[in-house]
């Protein structure tokens, strides 16, 4: 169940603020169209009340003005929907009931203050579409007629839910009594038909849109950012991103620039600091290959020049990894197949994969990264193949050997620099321990990476990818 939630829930932060906007804006209009039905039909009901009493306080003035012949007239004409009214010689009611009841009855008062007035609820009972059975005596003979069913009013009972009706009695100046019965008020039309679906729908778009347009705006800068970071693992001398937007936006964007500034000035004061050494070192060296010369043994004197020269290349050597020059080389569109096909031409192999192949680098240091990688094949394996695919997005090479492939442990330590086996695999070749370390570095800085594997078959596999 908890997972099912977690899937429902939007991954983006887009849709998470629309989900709690929109799901914000749901409950408040449910809220308030509960707050204003109640409300409205306590209006409603009032108002019905009010306007009831009003009529009977009307009528019972004109009875009170009319004489006993004009007065079976004026009944004959006061009846209308939702109000019977009768005429006799005694109350419907003689008790005062609460609710409803008494504020019909104070509405009565307030409109006839010297009559004697009572009001109750009361349940209509008898079956459904039964007549009303007649509340207290009978009105006396030539009066008037009892209270039935006034015109367009549905009889009474009409369900066993229905809600009680109001019976009013008014006692007129001539000692009769003027009694009418109000029918529950009928609720108004449901709100959600009315004043809900329509505004709530409109709401909901109008939300929907400002929220993506709006949260979109206010998390460009994040999506920046991300987009920043990606690329400062592939080259620290990137420009900075725009410090703008919000105010949390910019102190973590301006966080960032420094970060990468610092790191810039890092790399920068490592690369000067093995340039000096290198500068320095070199100068003692070409002392100590002059006065080799003048050693008077051959043997010695090979042997000491083979060692200063070794010396000179590992400087040089490291000199270049620490400098990595071709990470911050320029990309532009590059034909994979072709920077292939002139490393095969140097370490030789066989290439496999279509004719061309448009990848965006920078065209040295993809070079020396796959010529790194070739020339580590043919130093230590044999018969390499290289094949080239191209799916959704991704260029992979692999370039598989026939060599005696490596150990599994050793199978990501080689990429440490200057790392050398103890027994290579071939035992006559060696190296500084940076050509694999550099050409991952290269193909990292391109957004790409290699590894190393052990085929089933025997000898080696690397896999190198990159962005298409």
């Amino acid at each position: 169940m908890t997972l099912r939630l977690r899937r429902l829930i939007p991954d983006s932060l887009v849709g998470r603020t629309l989900l709690v906007l929109i799901s914000g804006l749901v409950l408040s209009q449910l809220a308030g169209v509960l707050l204003f039905s109640s409300n409205r039909l306590e209006a409603t009901n009032r108002l019905g009340y009010r306007l009831a009493a009003e009529h009977v306080a009307s009528v019972a003035h004109l009875l009170e003005e009319s004489n006993a012949a004009d007065r079976q007239r004026v009944m004959q004409t006061v009846n209308q929907p939702g109000l019977r009214i009768g005429w006799g010689s005694t109350p419907i009611t003689v008790t005062d009931g609460v609710g409803p009841a008494a504020e019909v009855r104070e509405e009565l008062i307030r409109r006839l203050p010297n009559h004697e007035i009572h009001s109750d609820s009361v349940l209509p009972p008898g079956p459904p579409h039964a007549s009303p059975p007649e509340s207290g005596p009978a009105p006396g003979p030539g009066i008037g007629p009892g209270i039935g069913p006034g015109p367009g009013h549905p009889p009474r009972g009409e369900g066993p839910m229905r809600p009680p009706d109001i019976r009013v009695a008014i006692a007129i100046a001539d000692g009769s009594w003027l009694n009418f019965v109000l029918p529950h008020q009928h609720p108004p039309e449901p709100l959600w038909r009315l004043a809900f679906l329509g505004p709530l729908g409109t709401g909901l778009l109008v939300v929907t849109l400002l929220s993506v347009l709006a949260v979109r705006r206010a998390t460009k800068p994040l999506n920046l950012l991300a987009h920043a970071a990606e690329q400062l693992g592939r080259d620290v001398t990137a420009p900075p991103i725009p410090e703008n937007g919000p105010r949390e936006v910019r102190a973590a964007a301006q966080a960032f620039n420094q970060m990468q500034s610092r790191l810039r000035k890092f790399i920068e004061d490592r690369t000067q600091m093995f340039a000096a050494i290198s500068h320095d070192l070199r100068t003692p060296l070409t002392r100590m290959k002059l006065r080799a010369e003048f050693v008077e043994d051959d043997e010695q004197r090979q042997k000491m020049l083979h060692d200063l020269d070794e010396m000179e290349t590992m400087i040089a050597s490291t000199l270049a990894f620490a400098r990595d020059d071709t990470t911050r080389e320029e990309r532009r569109m590059v034909d994979l197949m072709a920077v292939l096909k002139l490393c095969q031409a140097d370490f030789g192999g066989q290439l496999a994969g279509p004719d061309q192949l448009m990848v965006k680098a920078g065209p040295l240091g993809l070079k020396r990264a796959l010529g790194n990688l070739l020339e580590n094949s043919a130093k230590y394996g044999k018969n390499a193949q290289i094949t080239v695919s191209l799916s959704q997005g991704q260029v992979t090479v692999f370039i598989d050997d026939e060599g005696p492939g490596l150990p599994v442990g050793e199978l990501e330590r080689v990429f440490t620099p200057f790392y050398r086996l103890e027994t290579s695999r071939n035992r006559s070749t060696g190296g500084t321990g940076l050509g694999l370390s550099i050409a991952r570095s290269v193909l990292r800085a391109h957004g790409g990476d290699v590894t190393l594997a052990n085929r089933d078959s025997g000898g080696l596999r690397a896999t190198v990818t990159l962005p298409a």
